[in-house]
């Protein structure tokens, strides 16, 4: 019998992090989810083990862009022994508008950097030394917005890329892996919040070539695929999920 795995999983309250969790708790994995919302987080490990186990989650809220709370958070992590898989799910576009200033411009981009370059980094530093060597996986979330913006989250997004191929490199030889997926339009999660209306909804997967939304278990599929001992060949890629709505190349 295989050994039981140990997934961090950030972001992993609601939405595709909560998905990914779950996916992997169903499986036999144990999850740790990470992020900012106690309440969320209890709830969201209390329903995975009602689910799939007792024994198969824990949590630990963190605000992880900020590196002592980081550093609390891998204590936490690390005090049950090594991370096999790592997935950087925590973020969003947390600037959708400005006041048309220079200052509010600066500060949108920061935000988005913050939000989701910062959150994906710092946990990954942190995690690195304690990653399983070989094996281990380390999975970031992007999005389609890398390719097409909007600015300030889809440059966030391709600074991930860009450490996603970096750390990839870097620790190759020690036979971890590392990759992104990149999701276009996924319905029923709070990413959008208001701006979810039904009008913007179907603008959205009418984008897609398939005429239908992402769903987070779908997301979650493919991070468990890059997270799978069987996926030791594929490192440095970004895997698109988004229905057709951006072309392969």
């Amino acid at each position: 019998m295989a050994q039981q795995r140990r997934v961090v999983v950030s972001g992993g309250g609601t939405g595709i992090g909560r998905a990914t969790a779950a996916a992997f708790a169903a499986d036999g994995e144990h999850v740790t989810l990470i992020g900012r919302r106690e309440d969320v987080l209890r709830t969201a490990a209390q329903e995975i083990e009602d689910t799939c186990g007792k024994g198969l989650a824990d949590h630990f809220a963190a605000d992880l862009s900020d590196p002592a709370q980081v550093r609390a958070a891998a204590a936490h992590i690390t005090a049950g022994g090594p991370v096999d898989v790592l997935v950087t799910n925590a973020g969003g576009n947390v600037a959708a508008g400005h006041d048309g200033t220079l200052e509010g411009i600066a500060d949108g981009y920061l935000r988005n950097f913050h939000a989701n370059v910062l959150t994906a980094v710092l946990l990954t530093e942190a995690l690195l030394p304690h990653i399983s060597r070989p094996g281990g996986r380390i999975v970031h979330m992007s999005s389609i917005a890398a390719l097409r913006g909007p600015g300030s989250y889809g440059g966030a997004k391709a600074a991930v890329h860009a450490y996603t191929f970096e750390l990839a490199q870097r620790v190759g030889a020690d036979g971890i892996t590392v990759n992104a997926v990149a999701p276009g339009f996924v319905g029923g999660t709070e990413f959008f919040g208001d701006r979810a209306t039904p009008e913007f909804v179907a603008s959205r997967v009418a984008q897609s070539l398939t005429g239908q939304p992402g769903h987070p278990a779908e997301i979650a599929a493919a991070v468990q695929y890059l997270a799978a001992p069987a996926a030791a060949y594929t490192t440095a890629q970004i895997l698109h999920v988004n229905g057709g709505a951006a072309l392969g190349r």
